[in-house]
């Protein structure tokens, strides 16, 4: 939660410091703070959703121990919205 306030001010800093940018510099910064954004919410939800399917997975493992590669798995998975979404970084 934290990189995603410092990613998202160090965005917006360039803006809030210089009122004469020009459309092609204006436009890069609500690129990257619009980025900076989607990541962070993906960050956010991926987080929330850990904190639920690891308590989960950690109440299967203690009643079975053959449940270890799907907690895995499962604890895993909203990870990969966090992935996805440093990817489309890299496409913008």
């Amino acid at each position: 939660m934290f990189e995603f306030v410092i990613a998202f001010v160090n965005a917006l800093a360039p803006l809030l410091n210089n009122a004469a940018l020009t459309p092609a510099e204006l436009t890069g910064n609500i690129a990257t703070a619009g980025a900076a954004l989607g990541v962070g919410v993906a960050a956010l939800g991926a987080g929330v959703a850990e904190g639920g399917i690891g308590a989960a997975a950690v109440g299967a493992l203690a009643e079975d121990e053959e449940f270890f590669g799907n907690a895995i798995l499962f604890t895993v998975l909203p990870e990969t919205l966090v992935i996805l979404a440093i990817v489309v970084i890299f496409i913008i």
